[in-house]
C-alpha cells in the first residue's frame, strides 16, 4: 500500500462516525389554523449557524444528523421544535396571540413593537370596554392616556367627541384622523347620521391603535394634525368555519333633572312676588315637566358572525347586525342593521396576497325635539299637560285669539309634549365602504413588495322634518311645516406604494414610497314647505368637491435590534386652499433605542422590556375649513332683503332675491403643527407590570381663526385668517399590572394618567367665541393670547359678608369707576388639567369582572341653566308663568342683565370621578354539544358620578352646560356563544 492510500485510509477513520448518519431533510411549513403555506419561516439547528428558510411555497430542505433538533420559528407563530427522525418532517406553526399582538398596525403597512419609535397604544378586543357599545368610539373610553372621548349627550348612537393631547386648533376641527381596514374617513358624518363610526358594528373590531405624536402621525400628512385613530376589523382564519352570535338587551334609565323648583315652590314664589292678575295665572296641577319628557327606555343588539376558510386559500368573515334603541327623551329612536365581508385569497404561490373588505350599513333615525329639554325646564308646574284648545291637540299652553283664531303668545315656550308628539324628525341613511388591496411580492425581486388600495366610502341620507298643523304656534293660518333634505356624499382613494425589506447580518432596513390620491364629494339638496307656501324660493341645492394628492415615504432601520431609526416625509396638496398655499411638507424622524436587547439585559429577571424613544414631526392642517375660501362666491339674499322690480298684473309689486359677494380670504394657508415628544416604554417581570412614560411638546403656527377686519376690506366684518400660535404640553404615563395569575384566579388592571396645558402663545387680536343662552349676542369664550384656547372671560362677582353674590356688583378691575367689558377678565377653562382612567378585571374561573373608571381634574364649567333662569322678574313677566331654576334661592338675583349672565359666579369647578361601567359575566365552556363557548353577563353603565358640579352633568364637551341630552344609567343582559 503506497503512502498516498495510507493517508487517505487515515483520514477515514478520522471522521466522525455520525456523518455517515447525517441524511437531507425537507419538508413544508404551514399555518396550523389555515393549512396555508408560510414563506420565510426559519428552519435552524439550535446552537449552530446551520440553517435555512423556506420559500415561497413553504418549502425547506436543510441538512441534519438523525437525532439532532430542528427549530421552526415565523413572526406571529408559536416556535416549534421536532426531533430528526425521518426525511421528511411537515410541521404546522400555531399562531402566537402575544407576538401578534408586537406587531402593530400604522399607515401604510404594520411594525413590530421593538420597531415603534414614537407614542403609539394597541387596544385590542379583549381589552375593549364592555357594555351597550353602539358606537365604536365607545370601546377605548379610559383607556388610553392622553384621549379624551366625551359623548354629546346620552340620545342612543350620540357623537363623541375625540380629543388626543388637547385642542389642536381654534377654529378647525380638533378630531383624530379615523382611519378603518386602511381607507381614511371624512371627518364629518352626513345628515340625518348620529355619529361618523355608526356604520360599524363594534362586534366587527378587532383592535384599535392610536397614533399621537407628529414622528408617527406623519406618514399621513396633514389629515393627521390631531392624531390617527386605526381600526382594524376581524378577518378569517381556520380551517373549518366557526360561527358567534351576539345578543343583549339594555333598559335605559333617567336618573337626573335640571333642579327646577317644583309646583308648590313655584306656587309659593308667585304668591309672594306676583301681582293678583299673576296669582291667577296659577294652575291646580302638579306636573314635574322633565318626568314627562324623559322615560326609561329599551334597546336591542344581536350581531351574527361567520369565520372560515374556502377551499384552503380563502379565509373568510362575514357578518350581520340589528341594533334597535330607544332614547330617554320620548320619541327618539336609533335603528340600525350592518353586514360586513372581508375575502383575503392568496395566489400565485401566495405571490398575490388580495384582501377585500365590504361593508354596508343602513339606519333609520327618528330624532326627538330637543327643543323639549329647555321648554319642560322652563314650562310652569302648576299646569296640566293637556287642557288646551282642541285646535292645537288640546296641549295646554298659553294662547290668545287674534281675528278668531287661536295662536300661541309669541314669547311664551311650547308645550314639551307637544314639541315631542307633534313634530317629527326622521331619516333613512344608507353608507357602503368598501376597499380592495392587493400586495405583491415580486417575483424577481422578492424584497420588494407592491400595494395598491382603492377604496370607497358612499354615504346616501334622506331626512324630513314634518310639524303637525296641530302644534301651537303664534303664527296665523299655521297649517304645519315639512322641510326635507337629500345629502349625498362619496369618498374615494387610491393608494399605489412599494415596500422594501431586507436584511442582513444584524442590519435590517424597510422602507415604503408611495402616492395617494382621495376626492371628496358632496351633493346636497334641502326643501322648505313653509318657504313655497310664501311664494319664495323653496328648493336649494349645494354640490361641492375637494382634493388631497400626495407623495409619502418611510425608512426604518434597525440595528441588531437595539437601535431603530425612522424617517418619514409626506407632501399634502389640498383644493380647499390656494393655489400658491396649496402645497404643505411635512418631514418627521425619531429614534428608539430597545435597552432590554442589550447584552447588560440579556439575562435580566426583571427587565423584560425597557425601550427609550424620542421623535420630532411636523404636520399641517386644514380639517374642517370649508372649501373654496379663496375664491370669490356669491350668496342668495334672506328673504328680508329683496328687491321690488316692477309690479305683477294686479299691480301689486314683485320682488326679486339678490345675491352678494361673500367675504374671502387669498391668502389662507396651513396650519403647521410641530411636535417633539419623548417615552420609556417599560415591561418587568415577563410583562406581569408594563407600562410608558411620554412627554411632548407641540407648538402649531399659523392658527387659522375667525378674526374681525376692518370696513371696506372685504365683503364682511370677518373672515378666517392665519392669525396665531399655540402650544400643547404634556406628560402621560400608562400602567398594566398582573398582581395575581394562577390556574384559577387572575386580577389585573390598568392606570393611565395625562398632564395637559394649553396656551395660545401667539394672537394679536382676542378672539370671542362661546355662544350663551339670555341676552343677545353674548359670548362667554375668548381666544387671547397667554391663556388657554376657550377660556371664560367673565366679570368677578362681588359677595356680601355672608358669602352670598350681590345682584349688579362686580369688581372695577381697571379703577375708572365704570363696569364695562374692560373690567372683564380671563377665568378658567372648559379643558381637564389633568385626565386619569382606571380600569379592573378579575377571573376565577368561569366568572369575570370587570371595572371602568375615569376623572377629570381641572375642567371648569359654564352653568347656563343656572345663569338664564335664576331671576325673579323672569317667572312673571309678558302675561306668562315661567319656572325657574333652584340657584335663585342662592342668589335672590331679580333681573336678567348682560353682566350678570358673565358673572363669574356661574363659572363652577366640574372635575369629577366616575365609575363608567361594571360588567358581570360567566362562561360554559363545550357545556353544550356543538357549542364551543357560552358567556352570560350583566353590565351597568354610567354607574355612578362624583363631583362638586351643581349642573345636570360635569362633562360638557366645550364647557357650555345649556339644554344638554342627560346621559341615562343603562342596565344591559347579554349572552355570546360560540359554535
Amino acid at each position: 500500500m503506497n503512502t498516498l492510500q495510507k493517508y487517505m485510509l487515515f483520514l477515514l477513520f478520522c471522521i466522525p462516525i455520525t456523518f455517515w448518519a447525517q441524511t437531507t431533510v425537507s419538508g413544508v411549513v404551514t399555518e396550523s389554523a389555515t393549512g396555508m403555506p408560510i414563506p420565510g419561516a426559519n428552519v435552524v439547528i439550535p446552537g449552530t449557524t446551520t440553517g435555512t428558510t423556506t420559500d415561497f411555497d413553504g418549502k425547506y430542505q436543510i441538512n441534519a444528523n438523525d437525532g439532532e433538533m430542528l427549530e421552526f420559528s415565523y413572526i406571529g407563530f408559536i416556535t416549534q421544535t421536532v426531533k430528526v427522525t425521518s426525511s421528511t418532517i411537515n410541521v404546522a406553526l400555531v399562531e402566537d396571540t402575544q407576538q401578534l399582538d408586537e406587531v402593530i398596525v400604522v399607515g401604510y403597512g404594520s411594525e413590530k413593537k421593538t420597531e415603534i419609535t414614537g407614542s403609539v397604544n394597541k387596544i385590542s378586543t379583549e381589552d375593549f370596554n364592555k357594555g351597550p357599545i353602539v358606537s365604536a368610539d365607545q370601546l377605548i373610553t379610559g383607556k388610553i392616556a392622553g384621549v379624551a372621548v366625551t359623548s354629546g349627550g346620552g340620545a342612543p348612537g350620540e357623537s363623541q367627541s375625540i380629543i388626543i393631547r388637547g385642542n389642536g386648533s381654534l377654529s378647525l376641527s380638533s378630531s383624530p384622523l379615523i382611519v378603518v381596514d386602511g381607507i381614511p374617513l371624512d371627518n364629518g358624518s352626513v345628515g340625518g347620521s348620529r355619529n361618523v363610526l355608526d356604520f360599524i358594528n363594534p362586534n366587527d373590531i378587532e383592535s384599535m391603535t392610536v397614533l399621537k405624536d407628529a414622528s408617527s402621525t406623519a406618514i399621513y400628512g396633514s389629515r393627521a394634525a390631531n392624531g390617527v385613530i386605526m381600526i382594524t376589523t376581524k378577518k378569517g382564519k381556520g380551517k373549518e368555519f366557526k360561527f358567534n352570535y351576539n345578543g343583549s338587551t339594555t333598559l335605559y334609565k333617567p336618573t337626573n333633572y335640571v333642579d327646577v323648583m317644583n309646583a308648590d315652590q313655584f306656587r309659593t314664589f308667585v304668591n309672594a312676588n306676583g301681582t293678583d292678575a299673576q296669582i291667577a295665572l296659577l294652575g291646580n296641577s302638579n306636573t314635574n315637566w322633565q318626568e314627562e319628557i324623559y322615560t326609561e327606555a329599551v334597546g336591542y343588539e344581536h350581531s351574527l358572525s361567520a369565520m372560515g376558510n374556502i377551499k384552503g386559500f380563502m379565509p373568510v368573515r362575514a357578518s350581520i347586525a340589528y341594533s334597535n334603541h330607544d332614547g330617554i327623551l320620548r320619541t327618539d329612536n336609533f335603528n340600525r342593521t350592518t353586514a360586513s365581508l372581508n375575502l383575503r385569497p392568496y395566489l400565485f404561490d401566495d405571490h398575490l396576497k388580495i384582501e377585500l373588505n365590504g361593508r354596508a350599513m343602513y339606519t333609520e333615525n327618528r330624532f326627538a325635539n330637543r327643543g323639549a329639554i329647555g321648554s319642560a325646564v322652563d314650562f310652569d308646574p302648576t299646569q296640566s299637560i293637556y287642557g288646551g284648545p282642541d285646535d292645537v291637540a288640546n296641549y295646554w299652553g298659553w294662547y290668545d285669539i287674534q281675528n278668531g283664531e287661536t295662536v300661541q303668545n309669541n314669547l311664551a315656550q311650547t308645550n314639551p309634549l307637544a314639541l315631542l308628539n307633534l313634530y317629527r324628525d326622521t331619516a333613512e341613511v344608507r353608507r357602503f365602504i368598501g376597499s380592495a388591496k392587493f400586495d405583491y411580492k415580486l417575483h424577481f425581486l422578492p424584497n420588494v413588495t407592491a400595494t395598491v388600495n382603492v377604496g370607497l366610502d358612499k354615504s346616501n341620507a334622506h331626512g324630513r322634518n314634518i310639524t303637525s298643523p296641530l302644534m301651537p304656534s303664534s303664527q296665523l293660518d299655521w297649517s304645519g311645516a315639512l322641510n326635507s333634505y337629500i345629502n349625498r356624499t362619496t369618498n374615494s382613494l387610491f393608494d399605489g406604494y412599494l415596500t422594501y425589506t431586507g436584511e442582513a447580518d444584524k442590519h435590517s432596513l424597510t422602507a415604503v414610497a408611495g402616492y395617494s390620491y382621495q376626492k371628496f364629494e358632496y351633493d346636497n339638496f334641502s326643501y322648505d314647505g313653509q318657504r313655497e307656501q310664501d311664494g319664495l324660493i323653496a328648493k336649494f341645492i349645494d354640490k361641492s368637491r375637494n382634493v388631497l394628492l400626495s407623495y409619502f415615504g418611510r425608512a426604518t432601520y434597525s440595528y441588531d435590534d437595539r437601535y431603530v431609526l425612522k424617517v418619514t416625509f409626506r407632501a399634502d396638496a389640498s383644493s380647499v386652499l390656494n393655489p400658491n398655499d396649496r402645497w404643505g411638507y411635512f418631514p418627521a424622524t425619531s429614534v428608539a433605542w430597545n435597552i432590554d436587547n442589550e447584552n447588560f439585559l440579556e439575562n435580566s429577571k426583571t427587565f423584560s422590556t425597557l425601550r427609550l424613544r424620542a421623535g420630532y414631526g411636523e404636520i399641517g392642517n386644514v380639517n374642517g375649513l370649508a372649501p373654496y375660501q379663496f375664491l370669490q362666491n356669491y350668496s342668495i339674499s334672506q328673504d328680508t332683503a329683496n328687491y321690488q322690480l316692477g309690479v305683477d298684473a294686479n299691480g301689486d309689486p314683485v320682488y326679486y332675491n339678490t345675491y352678494r359677494p361673500d367675504a374671502y380670504n387669498e391668502d389662507l394657508r396651513w396650519e403647521i403643527g410641530k411636535t417633539l415628544d419623548v417615552g420609556l416604554d417599560f415591561g418587568l417581570f415577563n410583562e406581569r407590570v408594563s407600562g410608558s412614560v411620554s412627554a411632548y411638546l407641540k407648538k402649531t403656527e399659523d392658527l387659522i381663526s375667525y378674526v374681525n377686519v376692518s370696513p371696506f376690506t372685504n365683503f364682511s366684518n370677518g373672515i378666517n385668517d392665519n392669525i396665531g400660535d399655540m402650544e400643547n404640553r404634556g406628560i402621560e404615563l400608562e400602567l398594566n399590572v398582573t398582581p395575581v395569575q394562577t390556574e384559577n384566579f387572575t386580577w389585573s388592571f390598568g392606570y393611565n394618567l395625562a398632564f395637559n396645558d394649553n396656551e395660545i402663545t401667539s394672537l394679536p387680536v382676542p378672539v370671542d367665541t362661546g355662544g350663551i343662552n339670555g341676552g343677545t349676542g353674548n359670548q362667554i369664550q375668548i381666544h387671547q393670547e397667554g391663556y388657554a384656547p376657550f377660556s371664560y372671560y367673565v366679570y368677578k362677582q362681588v359677595y356680601d359678608t355672608n358669602g352670598n353674590p350681590i345682584e349688579g356688583a362686580y369688581v372695577d378691575r381697571n379703577g375708572d369707576n365704570i363696569i364695562n367689558d374692560d373690567d372683564r377678565y380671563i377665568y378658567k377653562d372648559p379643558y381637564a388639567d389633568i385626565i386619569m382612567g382606571f380600569n379592573t378585571n378579575l377571573n376565577y374561573k368561569n366568572w369575570d369582572l370587570s371595572v371602568v373608571t375615569r376623572a377629570n381634574i381641572g375642567n371648569y364649567a359654564y352653568n347656563n341653566m343656572a345663569s338664564a333662569k335664576s331671576h325673579t322678574i323672569r317667572a312673571t313677566e309678558n302675561n306668562i308663568l315661567t319656572n325657574l331654576h333652584t340657584d335663585y334661592y342662592n342668589t335672590q338675583f331679580t333681573s336678567l342683565t348682560d353682566q350678570g349672565l358673565l358673572s363669574d359666579y356661574y363659572i363652577q369647578e366640574a372635575s369629577f370621578f366616575k365609575v363608567d361601567n361594571i360588567t358581570l359575566g360567566y362562561s360554559l365552556k363545550e357545556a353544550i354539544k356543538g357549542i364551543d363557548k357560552m358567556r352570560f353577563y350583566g353590565s351597568v353603565q354610567n354607574v355612578a358620578t362624583i363631583t362638586d358640579y351643581d349642573g345636570l352633568d360635569p362633562e360638557i364637551s366645550g364647557g357650555i352646560d345649556n339644554n344638554f341630552y342627560p346621559r341615562p344609567t343603562s342596565f344591559v343582559f347579554g349572552v355570546n356563544v360560540d359554535f
